[in-house]
């Protein structure tokens, strides 16, 4: 599930509260994250050219202590990550590369902020503030921040969402980016692509960037892209909505396409009977552009259950979605292999009781994240056990594995099998009860590349 930290959607509940209370609200999330049996969260850690974290090229974030610039007093990325990981659950970087903030910020941005920094880099586009992502400047600096985090923290991947250029603003309409004096240097200099086409490449440019550069920084660390779900009206035919690669300039099937990701989350926030938005056609033309096989994750929209409003989502609808890419999954070629939630609070407060129907059906064993095997596809050797049993509990220690990342380790208890994600440095496991008659366990390297199972039989 996504956690937004932007306005304090998902988390921290609001500024400015106590450490430990921040702590306690985050901690429950990934609970409940652990308990609906997620194996991953995409945490938000760079919102508007603002840091989660302590950083040397970007202020503290406002949602934390209400201030842009102010130290919330601890390190919140290192406390999701190690709290995220004790859980079996992978954490995500979430970033937006472009976002400056809102126009209402001017007088508030911290003196360390980009944007105060190199005002020259910097847009006003409606109520907005923007980075261009025609500057140069602009992209190594986004690039530089990325690549921070991924020396300082054991993330699992990078994140980017569908904020490249600002979406149109129906309170200017008509309002076009402020990009004229770039797009008149690139002329200058001997450019002859349309100003749509320079923009899209500016953006094509900054993904091929980022997976190259995350490439050449960590062998394990994930990069991932969450698009609108819509690459253009009419793909495929009788689907309608905002023109992507038009109005924000994201040609998202090209980097898609071209592998320029390990996983693809399109947003398919729209109901699986919508007409003009049809989940099910949208789901398989995607499906359809994976050339590469990457992982496609398609994005869903639980913040839409019971919502209040006319077109609020039933109770069903995110586990029939569900449903229905396990289908794909299991008959065609390229189909998606998961999804991811949005939003976090939506999964805490179980919308409609839709979570709680995942934890009773789809959702309810543990899950070994998809392995990328583009990336390594050798597989660990099978664990060694050592089972210890008395009549209140069977205790489990495993060992004799290099390169392990999680133990995968299921039990059958009274005729029921069960499934835990275990971080490997917990050597030990420990089950009560006095009827557990089978054990089986996986090493899973950090790539998801399973083992062979160690079995024990009472």
């Amino acid at each position: 599930m996504w956690i937004a930290t932007v306005a304090n959607i998902d988390w921290p509940s609001q500024a400015a509260l106590p450490v430990q209370t921040q702590q306690q609200e985050l901690v429950n999330l990934l609970s409940i994250a652990e308990q609906t049996r997620l194996n991953a969260v995409i945490l938000q850690v760079r919102a508007a050219g603002d840091a989660l974290y302590p950083s040397q090229l970007e202020p503290w974030m406002r949602s934390l202590s209400g201030q842009q610039g102010t130290d919330p007093g601890y390190d919140p990325l290192a406390f999701a990550v190690q709290e995220a990981h004790a859980r079996g659950l992978e954490l995500h970087a979430w970033f937006n590369p472009f976002r400056a903030g809102n126009l209402s910020d001017t007088l508030r941005l911290a003196e360390t902020h980009f944007a105060k920094r190199r005002p020259d880099l910097l847009r006003r586009y409606c109520t907005q503030l923007w980075f261009d992502p025609g500057e140069p400047d602009v992209q190594a600096h986004a690039l530089a921040v990325i690549s921070d985090v991924i020396r300082r923290y054991d993330v699992d991947a990078v994140h980017l969402d569908d904020f490249f250029y600002p979406y149109p603003n129906p309170n200017c309409p008509n309002l076009d980016f402020p990009d004229s004096a770039g797009y008149a240097r690139f002329l200058a200099e001997g450019g002859s692509l349309s100003k749509g086409d320079w923009r899209r490449s500016n953006v094509n440019r900054f993904v091929e960037r980022l997976y190259q550069e995350v490439r050449g920084l960590s062998p394990h660390v994930k990069v991932g892209i969450s698009p609108f779900g819509i690459w253009r009206p009419g793909n495929p035919a009788g689907v309608t909505g905002l023109d992507a690669y038009a109005s924000i300039y994201a040609d998202s099937r090209r980097w898609f396409a071209e592998g320029w990701v390990d996983y693809f989350a399109p947003q398919l926030y729209w109901s699986i009977a919508s007409t003009g938005q049809s989940f099910p056609a949208l789901l398989e033309w995607w499906r359809e552009q994976n050339d590469q096989r990457r992982h496609l994750w398609p994005g869903l929209a639980s913040y839409r259950v019971a919502d209040g409003t006319s077109s609020a989502f039933s109770s069903m609808e995110i586990p029939n979605q569900i449903t229905l890419v396990r289908q794909q999954q299991a008959t065609r070629i390229g189909g998606a292999s998961g999804t991811i939630l949005y939003n976090g609070s939506s999964v805490r407060t179980d919308r409609g009781g839709f979570r709680s129907t995942l934890i009773e059906t789809l959702y309810a064993n543990a899950a070994i994240p998809p392995a990328t095997t583009w990336l390594d596809a050798t597989a660990p050797a099978a664990p060694e056990l050592a089972v210890t049993r008395t009549s209140e509990q069977v205790q489990v220690r495993l060992a004799g594995v290099a390169d392990v990342y999680w133990w995968f380790v299921r039990w059958r208890d009274a005729g029921r099998w069960h499934a835990r994600l275990i971080r490997a440095s917990q050597e030990t496991v420990t089950f009560p009860g006095s009827r557990i008659d089978g054990i089986a366990v996986a090493a899973v390297d950090r790539l998801g590349n399973a083992s062979p199972d160690a079995v024990w039989r009472r």
